[in-house]
């Protein structure tokens, strides 16, 4: 059995050590947390008529209440490279998973508040847990995904291939900012309201229910949006979208790696900290 010896000092005084045991319980934590998303994933479903529908019911609503202000002229859409209800279509599904993953961190942890304060485990497993059950909800939508594109005609071919890959690079990118909130939500309720809202605002400076502007003020914001790469990449391996968002999209990757692995090391050196003053 191993032995934890615990001291006084700040783990962050000596950063070696502290990635080693990031890491080694990451490992541990797997099959605790493999345990954790099924609970949750059917404990998710079960209590729901509708179930795994409701995975895409949502996007598909968003969907029909843009084309249909589109096509009444309440709102005016240029003319995009595919059908306008495929953009529509494919933008919200990929936004509400990119969604999904940067709220989950913070969502379960706040659930596992109880388990945290009273059980000693690796508190990468509630992250994990999190990841696992993300990569379920996701792989459903993109299936949904790649059979309206397959019907409508509009396969991008070999880079479907790479649809997977981009999908999982917006999951990790999600949760990287997710992850960064996360100890500060903990704290304070207002910063998960706060996050609600302002990405209701950051979807309308993101490709999609519009497309990037070709001109004028508006096409700043979109075009440095980082979010954007994401989104224009993941729709171009589905679709064939036109556009060369991959240096864009790599360099995003790579930014939201180490945001990832800066916003691990800050949970895990504030998490204690953290549930210490929750049980207090």
């Amino acid at each position: 059995m191993k032995t934890t010896i615990y001291t006084p000092e700040s783990s962050i005084k000596s950063p070696r050590k502290l990635i080693r045991e990031m890491f080694a319980d990451l490992g541990r934590s797997h099959d605790l947390a493999w345990r954790l998303s099924v609970r949750d994933i059917n404990a998710q479903y079960r209590q729901s008529k509708l179930g795994i529908l409701w995975a895409f019911i949502m996007p598909l609503a968003t969907t029909v209440t843009w084309i249909f202000l589109n096509m009444s002229g309440i709102i005016s859409v240029k003319t995009t490279d595919i059908p306008y209800p495929l953009y529509v279509f494919t933008g919200t599904l990929i936004w509400s998973i990119f969604i999904e993953s940067m709220m989950a961190p913070l969502a379960q942890t706040n659930a596992a508040k109880s388990m945290l304060s009273k059980i000693n485990f690796p508190r990468e497993a509630i992250i994990l847990s999190s990841f696992y059950q993300i990569l379920f909800n996701s792989g459903i939508k993109m299936l949904l995904l790649i059979i309206a594109v397959l019907v409508m005609g509009y396969s991008a071919g070999a880079m479907l291939v790479l649809f997977p890959f981009a999908i999982l690079v917006l999951i990790l990118s999600g949760i990287s900012i997710g992850l960064f909130l996360t100890p500060i939500g903990m704290l304070y309720n207002d910063i998960g309201r706060a996050i609600s809202l302002g990405m209701q605002f950051v979807m309308y400076v993101s490709p999609v229910v519009f497309p990037i502007p070709t001109s004028g003020w508006v096409k700043i914001p979109f075009t440095y949006n980082p979010v954007t790469p994401l989104i224009m990449t993941a729709r171009q391996c589905l679709t064939g979208y036109s556009g060369n968002y991959l240096p864009g999209f790599l360099m995003v990757s790579c930014f939201m790696l180490l945001i990832l692995f800066f916003s691990w090391m800050i949970y895990r050196v504030t998490m204690p900290v953290i549930i210490e003053r929750m049980s207090a």
